[in-house]
């Protein structure tokens, strides 16, 4: 198809959606919960997986299915679902090849909803999960695993840490150990960072961040690379028969595909985490000007970090683009384009001192959200990251005196 062959600009304006002559020419809304038919068999194809084409909004929708194929297009993958929030394509991602009694290595430095999830709802359902330092070498990380390990998972950006994944020492890690890599590429987007390019088999994104870009839809979305062997002997779920389906083989019927069929029409079709068109319509706009954003939050961040980093309140900066920040080689090999609009400092004074911070911001606002155009400020500690113990907190980088900005598109 032409559009793989444009540059990743025009495919963010123009990719995954072609519309025929004479129907629209923006992606329309679908405000449709059912689809209509006039042959018998047709239905019973579509539900046997013999057909294509969509028969019930819960599982597929011309909105959302434009959507999945625009971020699947500008990740490099070959299919995506989305889903209701980022918590959801993370929880999918997950339950689609573990269950109770599997096992799950996860680098510590995750987004505070997400160590939760893993750590404490996945574990009521049966599956463990071993947490390891992103710094750890390979062979401290192959020690995590198990022989029911299942995947090893990591964010491109860490939340708050703000550390970058070193993928090449992930993806042979997870070659090694013959398991999936999926990656949580939210706060790079596929814009500054694609990481089916450097070794990753399954991308999530929380596309109420940068991919929306003005804080009006909450979502998420799943991509499959389709570049990893199901076949080999670990992901029965994949490759033996579904009685649900009359004893069809995902992989042997949908080849490289298998996986993210097979996430849409079990886990999407039993658990109902849709994406409304709405949503996805409203994503589709946003993501529209997704390489001009996230130049600016780039730019705008990078300048905001300079600036803090000799402010006599301040103790420390993380920011990922700066050259004294640990993560800046793997931003100089992996984030080429910048380093994306999320930035940390740590105010002297610890958490009372940042308490008045927030509580005299007069431009930036205090809100439970990042990544959008306005400029927002945090304080991970007492808020997204308050579930977690002390001991956790700091495992995942977050201390006391941290202050998260997101920083907008305002003038600088």
């Amino acid at each position: 198809m032409m559009e793989k062959q444009w540059k990743l600009e025009t495919k963010i304006v123009q990719g995954g959606y072609n519309p025929k002559p004479g129907e629209p020419r923006i992606l329309p809304i679908v405000q449709s919960t059912t689809y209509k038919y006039d042959d018998a068999d047709h239905v019973a194809d579509l539900f046997d997986l013999k057909a294509t084409g969509f028969f019930y909004s819960r599982i597929g929708n011309p909105t959302v299915d434009g959507f999945e194929k625009k971020v699947a297009l500008l990740e490099g993958g070959i299919g995506a679902v989305a889903t209701s929030s980022g918590q959801a394509a993370t929880t999918l991602a997950l339950l689609n090849i573990c269950q109770a009694g599997q096992h799950i290595v996860a680098s510590s430095t995750l987004y505070g909803g997400t160590f939760t999830l893993l750590s404490s709802t996945l574990k009521k359902m049966g599956i463990s999960v071993t947490f390891v330092d992103p710094n750890a070498s390979e062979e401290e990380i192959e020690k995590c695993f198990q022989p029911n390990t299942r995947a090893l998972f990591a964010e491109t950006i860490g939340n708050p840490n703000l550390n970058v994944l070193d993928f090449a020492k992930f993806s042979k890690v997870a070659k090694k150990m013959d398991v999936p890599l999926i990656v949580d590429n939210t706060f790079a987007t596929p814009y500054l960072c694609r990481p089916i390019e450097h070794g990753a088999n399954i991308v999530i994104h929380s596309t109420t961040k940068y991919i929306d870009g003005h804080a009006t839809s909450v979502g998420g979305i799943i991509v499959d690379a389709g570049n990893f062997n199901w076949d080999n002997g670990k992901y029965p779920e994949i490759t033996e028969p579904d009685p649900n389906y009359h004893g069809l083989r995902y992989y042997e019927t949908f080849k490289e595909a298998a996986y993210i069929v097979k996430l849409r029409v079990t886990l999407l079709r039993d658990i109902g985490a849709t994406m409304s068109p709405l949503n996805a319509f409203l994503s589709v706009l946003g993501l529209e000007t997704l390489h001009l954003r996230m130049q600016r939050h780039s730019e705008n961040a990078l300048e905001l970090a300079k600036f803090l980093a000799n402010h006599e309140k301040v103790q420390y900066v993380r920011y990922p683009g700066l050259e004294t920040d640990p993560s800046y080689p793997l931003t100089q090999k992996y984030l080429p384009l910048g380093a994306s609009g999320v930035l940390c400092f740590g105010i002297k004074g610890g958490t009372e001192a940042g308490k008045a911070f927030l509580n005299n911001v007069k431009l930036a606002t205090l809100v439970i959200h990042v990544c959008d155009i306005r400029t927002h400020v945090l304080h991970p500690a007492s808020t997204t990251h308050r579930q977690l113990t002390e001991e956790q907190q700091r495992a995942s980088g977050v201390t006391p005196e941290l202050i998260r900005v997101s920083v907008g598109l305002e003038n600088i």
